[in-house]
């Protein structure tokens, strides 16, 4: 099976959504009743899984507007970091961030630390892992983080919130990141061209799998595969904190045909949350969880990365209070007490 033919319905799906914001935005007075609610998610860029994730629940409101009289659009944006921002700022209602990200609003920290805690940034639930996902050419030796020591590894860009995981999984694992290796710094998307034109032998991305970024790494001509990254020093560390889990990549289902020699690999990572602010009505975020979580499956299809998703699982990773209207639906299902 063809684990990338969502893109398809995708790319279909983001030109209806694009056609809908145009209508939306000439429609008069008759067409979009007063009475409507009007929400925006911000998703983060086209490759990712944050904008086609954002864009399946703006469908299913939408798809769903005689019910809930809510008309929701999704942006394109560059992320967590602008996701809370932009949610703080009442430009956005809704917006996709990391657990970690999430954490460092809320309790005022790294970006956030000159503005002091987000007090009302609140958490509507979770959905994907996020994988910390080291890709390394096969013929540059690397088959462990320890093996790391002396070569080209790109660490994302200083100051990301890659780059902050990154420095976190290298001195856990006893390695300086300035001494130890020889760090690069380039996005995710230039990471497989300079793996492929030998001026790096490795790479860090944190991402939910499947990424075609990943794939077209372990696809070329210069052999890559993804390497492990365990050990009771890993273990350490996501014990300590609270926004990191043990996630595993599935590499035969995800990756069908490339990446061996590992058929399952064992790694951490964060989750990414759907978050939203205390000024958000009630019953807005009531009908947002309700719709995601009453039709499972349909979200569920919306992306592959989306396929394990467990209902339970949602609650966990957040880090800001959850916002009211959220907490009434998972009590009325009994996901909450």
């Amino acid at each position: 099976m063809n684990v990338f033919l969502p893109l398809k319905s995708f790319l279909a799906r983001l030109l209806i959504a694009c056609l809908f914001t145009t209508v939306f935005a000439n429609a008069g007075p008759s067409e979009l009743q007063a009475e409507d609610d009007f929400m925006t998610i911000g998703g983060g860029d086209f490759s990712g899984v944050y904008f086609p994730a954002g864009l399946a629940v703006a469908d299913m409101i939408n798809n769903r507007h005689h019910i809930f009289r809510i008309r929701a659009t999704v942006e394109a944006t560059p992320g967590s970091t602008f996701n809370l921002n932009a949610i703080m700022a009442g430009y956005l209602e809704f917006g996709l961030a990391q657990s970690d990200i999430q954490y460092q609003a809320a309790n005022g920290l790294v970006n956030w630390a000159k503005k002091g805690p987000q007090k009302d940034l609140r958490a509507v639930f979770s959905i994907h892992p996020e994988s910390v996902t080291l890709v390394a050419a096969v013929d540059s030796g690397i088959n462990a983080i320890a093996d790391l020591k002396g070569k080209k590894v790109s660490l994302g860009n200083p100051g990301s919130s890659q780059h902050r995981i990154v420095t976190d999984v290298l001195e856990a694992a006893g390695l300086d990141p300035k001494r130890d290796i020889s760090p690069q710094t380039v996005t995710a998307s230039e990471a497989p061209t300079l793996l492929q034109d030998n001026r790096i032998d490795a790479y860090f991305f944190t991402v939910g799998h499947p990424s075609e970024t990943i794939r077209r790494a372990l696809s070329n001509e210069r052999k890559a595969r993804i390497i492990p990254i365990s050990g009771p020093d890993i273990d350490k560390l996501v014990a300590d904190n609270s926004y990191y889990i043990k996630t595993r990549i599935e590499m035969q289902r995800v990756y069908p045909g490339v990446g061996g020699p590992f058929d399952n690999v064992d790694t951490f990572g964060v989750v990414a949350t759907v978050c939203t602010s205390a000024r958000v009505p009630e019953d807005v975020v009531y009908a947002v969880t309700k719709v995601v979580f009453e039709n499972f499956d349909e979200f569920r299809r919306q992306h592959p990365a989306l396929v394990d998703l467990k209902k339970g699982g949602m609650l966990g990773g957040l880090s800001a209070p959850l916002h009211p209207g959220a907490i009434k639906y998972f009590r009325e299902v009994g996901l909450m007490q």
